[in-house]
């Protein structure tokens, strides 16, 4: 009975995201791109609640098997949520408004085990094996030959790099054989955080080991100075043939400082590091708030599409919220 209940209540929320945030249809092949959706506020509460009662469904839009890519949108999009996250809550804006413009959109839950909505706590080589596992179903799926990855927080950087370059995800002999086209990262972990002085204190004080222990390797991992960054930067941010977009907010609590997660281009790949306040003066996201902003949402459809970008149309987005 209390399965039957929470499974009711879930559908409910569920539907209530979608009235609140789905607005507009989708264009059509030939059409204009879809806006980017506004009005939100509500959402990542929602999706939140929705994430802890059922942390393994995807969010809507997510994880249609029998979805084949398009002329317009050949490649998959794979969405990787951040840490102590689910693919759910992570992902509620994002996944119905890359839908909405014509992708097939895929979201991975990973470095958690099954039925716990916190997740992306594993040690961060172990979660970016899951991600090759999830990647290679897709394009078998799909029939693609790459994907796009979009991330937030660790899923948009340290994990995601570690797949590209010691999981199989690229290929620096033969970039034409990557399996990763891009890799956008919403205020991705890619040179690690002082977690507002809270990482810094606990490395201080020798308790990185201790504190893993209870919020998991991944808090360690993320750390300025860690042995996964180390060994990850030690060659340089990027791969080549990879096309990269980082996305960061100035008001980051969680990954600081915030230019800690931008990336500096080598051989045969792009970066593009942006600001959202320097787009969008007004947009008052924080950490979590950048997966939930609309005018974010906007810049991944340009990194996504760079050859139809289009200005962002701006719109206040607050802390948390979103917008």
């Amino acid at each position: 009975m209390r399965r039957i209940r929470w499974s009711v209540v879930g559908a409910g929320l569920a539907a209530l995201s979608l009235v609140v945030g789905l607005q507009g249809a989708a264009a059509g092949a030939d059409g204009p791109p879809a806006p980017a959706p506004h009005g939100r506020l509500l959402a990542f509460p929602l999706a939140a609640i929705e994430g802890l009662v059922q942390p393994e469904s995807p969010p809507a839009g997510a994880d249609d098997w029998s979805c084949k890519p398009t002329r317009a949108h050949p490649r998959p999009v794979v969405l990787v949520h951040g840490t102590w996250a689910n693919a759910h809550d992570n992902w509620g804006l994002m996944a119905p408004y890359l839908k909405q413009l014509g992708y097939c959109v895929f979201a991975v839950n990973y470095g958690g085990t099954p039925g716990n909505p916190i997740k992306a706590t594993a040690h961060v080589p172990v979660s970016a094996g899951q991600i090759a596992d999830y990647v290679d179903r897709v394009l078998k799926a799909t029939g693609a030959h790459q994907v796009d990855l979009v991330g937030h927080s660790q899923g948009g950087g340290l994990t995601p790099r570690w797949y590209l370059r010691f999981a199989g995800g690229t290929d620096a002999a033969h970039p034409q054989r990557n399996k990763v086209h891009s890799l956008i990262g919403l205020a991705p972990s890619n040179h690690g955080t002082t977690a507002s002085g809270l990482g810094t204190l606990t490395t201080k004080l020798g308790l990185n080991k201790p504190v893993s222990a209870v919020l998991g390797e991944a808090y360690e991992d993320q750390l300025v100075g860690s042995e996964v960054n180390t060994t990850l930067d030690k060659d340089g941010d990027t791969r080549p043939g990879v096309d990269y977009t980082v996305i960061a907010t100035k008001f980051d609590e969680v990954v600081t400082p915030y230019t800690h997660q931008f990336l500096t281009a080598g051989p045969k790949a792009t970066v593009r590091n942006i600001t959202i306040q320097d787009v969008c003066p007004r947009d008052l996201s924080e950490h979590i708030g950048l997966a939930y902003d609309a005018n974010a949402a906007q810049l991944v459809r340009n990194a996504l599409d760079p050859a139809h970008a289009q200005p962002v149309d701006c719109h206040l987005s607050l802390p948390v919220l979103g917008g």
